[in-house]
């Protein structure tokens, strides 16, 4: 059934006093923090349930971000929300080098709850971008690992960027999140922007032969909280635990 209040809600907080800028115009760059404002509303039914995808235009970056969005979260506290970065590779094309997609999937969780939210951000690569992503890769191919590999580009280990982030859930009136991630990063900087995150739900995937070896690094180098230890499981009992406290 089409959820029209919600829909109507979303398509109210359209920016109808900006022009809408030309795709691949940048915006301004500025240390103060940005403005996100919502420029476009549409249904979007997929696979995973039903959502209206919105659009979010900025002044910090040229970059048109997304989000996902299920139910009425407009005012929403303790919203399930996964803050999820672009990953060409993983989410369009399906590589097993990462846990992107399967990540991006889990949409399926947020869509059985009466509300939920996903950010998709254009951030490709934790911030790199996608040719110096595939450069990063073909350093791995020699040896480096996923922070190595970004070093010797003369990158940070994440070059990533949530404070556009922040301000897409404030235009959506959200007013706290439970953040789904197992990056302690992700998290400290959505609280720096302005972000209550009061509480976190476990988002660990199923490693392969492809991608143990990023996901060892992600928990060695970059603290993400994975439990990589020979004939470790996924604790999928505490995840379905977490959803169905979600859902009380």
């Amino acid at each position: 059934m089409r959820d029209i209040s919600a829909g109507d809600r979303l398509r109210a907080l359209i920016d109808t006093e900006t022009t809408p800028r030309e795709p691949g115009t940048p915006a301004a760059a500025s240390d103060v923090a940005p403005r996100a404002r919502v420029v476009a509303v549409a249904e979007l039914p997929t696979r995973f349930g039903a959502f209206h995808l919105v659009a979010f235009q900025n002044d910090r970056d040229g970059n048109d971000h997304l989000a996902m969005v299920h139910g009425d979260v407009i005012g929403a506290e303790d919203l399930p929300t996964r803050v999820h970065s672009e990953c060409l590779t993983g989410d369009v094309m399906g590589s097993l080098r990462c846990d992107c997609r399967d990540q991006l999937e889990e949409l399926r969780l947020l869509a059985r709850q009466p509300r939920g939210l996903l950010l998709y951000l254009r951030q490709e690569g934790r911030g790199i971008g996608l040719v110096n992503k595939l450069r990063a890769y073909a350093l791995q191919e020699q040896g480096l690992d996923t922070v190595e590999a970004n070093l010797a580009l003369g990158f940070r280990d994440d070059e990533r960027d949530y404070a556009v982030a922040a301000s897409m859930l404030d235009a959506l009136g959200v007013r706290s999140i439970h953040l789904m991630t197992n990056n302690p990063t992700k998290l400290g900087e959505l609280t720096r922007h302005g972000v209550r995150v009061t509480g976190r739900i476990a988002h660990a995937m199923p490693p392969n032969v492809h991608n143990r070896f990023y996901l060892e690094t992600k928990a060695r180098r970059s603290g993400h909280m994975l439990d990589m230890r020979p004939g470790a499981r996924v604790d999928r009992a505490a995840r379905v635990l977490t959803e169905a406290r979600l859902l009380d």
